[in-house]
């Protein structure tokens, strides 16, 4: 305390001295100090609400993000993060006025519990002596942090004064010393302010502390009124932050002298003040748009409500605690351990997995954090499932001990999901899975603790060798593998035209990607105006995980587009049957990696729309135009702007129905150019996998001779 009590009281003493000198009164002079600070702070207080209006204005594109990416934090927490680098947002502002106000309330309750001090500016060694004295009179060894107090009290009771006017310094005039002191008046309004209140004692004094939680009360109906943060946040945190400062300053105005309970009642008060002047220099509403904060809302709240609905139930977590055990537990050696996100990335791993149980007797153990993931359903006795939930999933991670483990799953390593603490020569391998895409649409990184990468096609295997030289990656493993998902469903394609129907009218499928300012938000409007002119059929087939997230603003787009909805045009939401994907004659998508399934797959070309295309990693590419899929948007299909569809669209639609079987030797052909292993990816898959079991089980046989001998 002497350290506060010489650094932070010794400036504030001269203030208030300066405020006693003005005012001529003890009291007053605490209300000038209380103003003085608040005129001070007010450049930091119009900073402060500057930076509020901002965390508001930048709150919608925050909202869609958390109900974009609801099921992956770091993502969320990523993107939270460069929003608030580009918006220069600063969210630690908003408590740098209450880290300002503590040390002036420490230093003000040092200059009022040491008032011979910093009021009256007496010398330290006078300062000793009185309250020596007052320590003798009163017979005891310490008189506490209001020693001063204590000592001017006796100074003023005429009983006790000759002893204090008998002490002796040299060099200092006592007797002015004690005239200052016997002309401080500490009252004020008829409270003592030296005083400490207590809070039930029923006089006049106790006023202070009951006064003091009334203003934080009333400030805080006021912050929640035009306060621009306060405003915005929940009902708990509006007011449970105003019983929780009612009830503090209640308390603390009672631990305190009174002259501080009043600096901290007009504290509040003038805080309230200050709150109308900032309002009325940076209105919010001049910079906010409210209506686009409460749209953010509702769609933050139907992708919440959506995500309650997926939560495991007790029955799921039961069953994640019991594969848990049986995958921790079991003492058989494991070699070979897949990992699935949900049950939708079955079908990626599919093919190798087939070949794997028809060619060898190797035991999958396959780990999903879907509890209704399809490989539940399997029937094969070396496919071995386990659902892990979320909450044994990290612990997991770090206990696995096999020699191989195969994922889809990016940032292994960069955030909650690590390689294994036990097991530090397990081979960790990448499947790609979305063709045609780049490592940009990663995080920075996002692959660099894999061992060994399976490749789809070309520019995968070129764009990340360049990435890995350019960084200075140590060398890895990559495998020219293919897509096996595609080989299914060109398959499928195939089995479906044998029994097809013919259509009447060019069937166009509209499949927009889940990403913001996709063609449901950006223009599907101009495009129905464009194509319903009673020769086409089309259907909307907005992404699955768009539906999950943005139910609300699904919705609303239905609506406004209700005009053109009919027997010819229609929205797709039933996803358990893609016979409408493989049965179109046209696609139509933004960015979606759906397009080079549906092209390659069905040999028919794709309408692009090039709406504002989707970035994550910022060292993995050059040069964006690079990126594969942007390169072939104008070789499987035609790439247009969003601002001439009403004259490019229609003509693209007719240019595709003439030139069919140009067009599908086209894809064919570049299919073949890129695409590796296409109708056999399962087979090198697998073969690579079990030549690096065999390897490893030859590595233990050889370390057990060599103990045997």
């Amino acid at each position: 305390m002497d350290f506060i009590n010489t650094i932070i009281g010794t400036p504030l003493g001269w203030i208030f001295r300066f405020c006693i000198n003005l005012v001529g009164s003890y009291g007053f002079a605490i209300l000038l100090f209380t103003f003085i600070t608040k005129v001070i702070l007010m450049p930091l207080s119009l900073w402060v609400q500057k930076n509020s209006i901002k965390m508001i204005r930048i709150k919608p594109q925050l909202n869609e993000i958390e109900a974009q990416y609801a099921t992956d934090k770091d993502r969320v927490s990523d993107l939270t993060l460069e929003l608030y680098r580009r918006e220069k947002y600063r969210p630690a502002a908003g408590v740098i006025p209450m880290l300002i106000q503590i040390p002036l309330i420490l230093g003000l309750i040092q200059v009022i519990y040491h008032p011979m001090q910093h009021v009256l500016r007496l010398q330290p060694e006078l300062i000793n002596a009185f309250v020596e004295q007052a320590k003798t009179i009163l017979n005891t060894p310490e008189l506490g942090s209001g020693a001063q107090i204590t000592a001017m009290d006796l100074i003023k009771n005429p009983v006790y004064t000759p002893l204090f006017e008998q002490i002796s310094i040299s060099g200092v005039d006592v007797a002015d010393a004690i005239r200052k002191i016997n002309a401080l008046d500490f009252r004020f309004l008829g409270w003592d302010l030296a005083k400490t209140p207590k809070l039930f004692a029923f006089d006049w004094l106790s006023c202070i502390p009951w006064f003091s939680g009334l203003s934080a009360f009333l400030l805080s109906v006021i912050q929640n009124k035009i306060n621009v943060l306060q405003r915005e946040a929940s009902f708990f945190g509006r007011w449970g932050m105003a019983i929780f400062l009612t009830l503090f300053s209640l308390y603390f105005a009672s631990l305190v002298p009174a002259g501080v309970g009043l600096y901290w009642i007009f504290g509040n008060l003038f805080a309230i003040l200050v709150l109308f002047v900032v309002n009325l220099i940076y209105p919010p509403k001049k910079y906010i748009d409210y209506e686009a904060l409460e749209e953010s809302k509702r769609h933050l709240a139907e992708s919440k409500r959506l995500l309650n609905k997926s939560k495991p139930t007790k029955e799921d977590k039961a069953r994640a605690k019991a594969d848990y055990k049986r995958f921790t537990d079991s003492t058989e050696p494991k070699q070979l351990v897949f990992y699935s996100e949900s049950s939708g990335f079955y079908k990626y791993f599919r093919r190798i997995i087939d070949v794997l149980l028809k060619t060898s007797d190797i035991k999958i153990h396959y780990i999903t954090s879907d509890p209704k993931d399809a490989v539940f359903q399997k029937n094969e006795p070396n496919l071995i499932p386990y659902y892990i939930d979320n909450n044994r999933l990290i612990t997991l991670f770090m206990l696995v001990d096999a020699d191989m483990m195969l994922m889809t799953m990016p940032d292994l390593q960069t955030f909650h999901l690590k390689r294994s603490y036990v097991r530090k020569d397990m081979e960790y391998v990448y499947l790609f899975h979305g063709i045609m895409t780049s490592l940009s649409t990663l995080r920075d990184h996002a692959l660099d603790a894999y061992d060994t990468l399976f490749f789809g096609e070309s520019h995968q295997r070129s764009d990340f060798e360049a990435y890995a030289k350019r960084v200075g990656l140590p060398e890895r493993t990559l495998v020219d593998v293919g897509y096996g998902v595609i080989e299914d469903m060109h398959e499928q394609v195939l089995a479906l035209r044998a029994k097809e129907q013919p259509h009447t009218k060019r069937r166009i499928l509209i499949a927009p990607s889940w990403q913001t300012d996709n063609i449901l938000e950006y223009c599907l409007e101009t495009v129905l105006k464009a194509l319903c002119d009673g020769t086409n059929e089309i259907i909307i087939r907005p992404h699955p995980q768009y539906i999950r997230r943005f139910g609300a603003k699904l919705e609303e787009i239905k609506e406004k587009v209700s005009a053109y909805l009919g027997e010819d045009c229609r929205f797709e939401m039933d996803f358990s049957s893609n016979e409408t994907v493989y049965t179109a004659d046209i696609m139509m998508t933004d960015w979606s990696g759906i397009a080079y399934e549906y092209a390659f797959a069905t040999e028919r070309p794709v309408l692009f729309i090039h709406t504002p295309m989707k970035v994550v990693g910022k060292e993995t590419v050059e040069n964006e135009e690079d990126r594969p899929d942007i390169m072939l948007r104008n070789v499987v299909g035609v790439d247009l702007m969003p601002d001439t569809l009403e004259e490019t669209l229609k003509p693209a639609v007719e240019r595709f129905t003439a030139e069919a079987e140009q067009w599908r030797a086209c894809i064919v052909e570049t299919r073949e150019r890129y695409i590796y292993n296409f109708g056999h990816s399962g087979e090198v898959g697998a073969a690579y996998i079990l030549k690096r079991l065999e390897e490893y089980a030859a590595e233990r046989q050889r370390k057990e001779d060599e103990i045997s001998v």
